[in-house]
């Protein structure tokens, strides 16, 4: 059994009702968004953050469940959609999990609307049903994403980031979605506000150490949906890199700025940065910070009673930064 299927066991039943609900928060009376929206179901990934919102839920209420929790995981997917939607006009991409773009298929227009669409239902269905708190936390998640965007395209015009910023700008355009999921489960059950701080405060964790991962993926030679070296041409300074450039001399420091400014397209002289990167011990540090984060994680999880719930989060933790993609 895949981890995602196994981690999917306690809770294959709300996944599959909420499968029904979310096409049904996206149904429009006009033909071409309906043809649309049935495109973007189609081609679904592994649905990670439902799961989150759900495990999350069962696990803080000994197994509990409300209707308000299915309307927010299904806030969280819309607008989670919706910033896809304007991240592939935005880059430009034409393909996104294996298929091809909105942007692609209906040109940037349509696809900018779309997204406009999704933004819209996503908050309406949350105002209608007065979920007023739950559609703070997905906001906040969004301002936070979008500054997250911004810092790090600011960033990068001087590739001058430190561990701090670097850290703030996972924390803002990666952790901050996984923790308004987390947070939402949580809410959801109408717990006390601490229980959903800390909820909240888990996701950032596993958000931050899943990007992270994410970093690495850009130094090994396994296929695992990118190529190798990609952050690099982009000019994104991860933390491999940021700290092999501070822990080197003047010149080494010199010549890797240049090299990713002035040399990203150049095939060989990026692989020679990967290898510089390794040869530093970049690759030995930026697992070691990711463990630290995993361990904080496993550590609020273990604070709750045993339950299918808290394994599958465990597991999840565990899959974060053990997966191959």
């Amino acid at each position: 059994m895949k981890t995602v299927e196994q981690i999917k066991l306690p809770i294959l039943k709300e996944m599959e009702f909420f499968e029904t609900k979310f096409k049904a928060s996206m149904i429009s009376n006009v033909a071409l968004l309906n043809r649309i929206t049935h495109y973007i179901v189609r081609r679904k990934g592994k649905q990670m953050r439902p799961m989150f919102v759900f495990l999350v839920a069962k696990m803080v209420s000994n197994g509990q469940f409300k209707e308000r929790t299915y309307r927010g995981a299904s806030i969280i997917e819309l607008i989670h959609t919706a910033s896809l939607v304007h991240d592939d006009v935005v880059d430009d991409s034409n393909r996104r999990r294996g298929f091809f773009s909105l942007n692609a298929l209906w040109k940037n227009k349509i696809a900018v609307l779309v997204g406009d669409f999704l933004f819209a239902k996503g908050l309406l269905l949350s105002i209608d049903n007065d979920d007023f708190d739950l559609l703070k936390h997905i906001s906040i998640a969004v301002r936070e994403m979008s500054e997250g965007e911004l810092l790090q395209i600011e960033k990068a015009r001087e590739l001058n980031i430190t561990e701090e910023v670097y850290f703030d700008i996972i924390r803002k355009k990666t952790a901050a979605l996984i923790a308004s999921c987390t947070a939402i489960g949580a809410a959801s059950m109408d717990v006390e506000k601490e229980e959903i701080e800390r909820m909240r405060k888990f996701g950032e964790l596993i958000g931050i150490a899943f990007q992270i991962k994410d970093d690495l993926f850009d130094y090994t030679e396994e296929k695992i949906g990118k190529p190798t070296g990609i952050d690099i041409k982009e000019q994104k300074m991860t933390l491999p890199l940021i700290y092999s450039i501070n822990h080197s001399s003047k010149k080494e420091r010199r010549w890797l700025i240049n090299s990713v400014k002035n040399h990203n397209k150049n095939k060989t002289r990026v692989k020679e940065v990967i290898e510089f990167v390794k040869e530093s011990g970049g690759i030995e540090y930026t697992i070691e910070k990711m463990k630290e984060y995993q361990a904080k994680a496993t550590d609020i999880l273990n604070a709750y009673p045993d339950s299918p719930y808290k394994d599958s989060l465990l597991t999840m933790v565990n899959y974060v930064i053990d997966r191959e993609k």
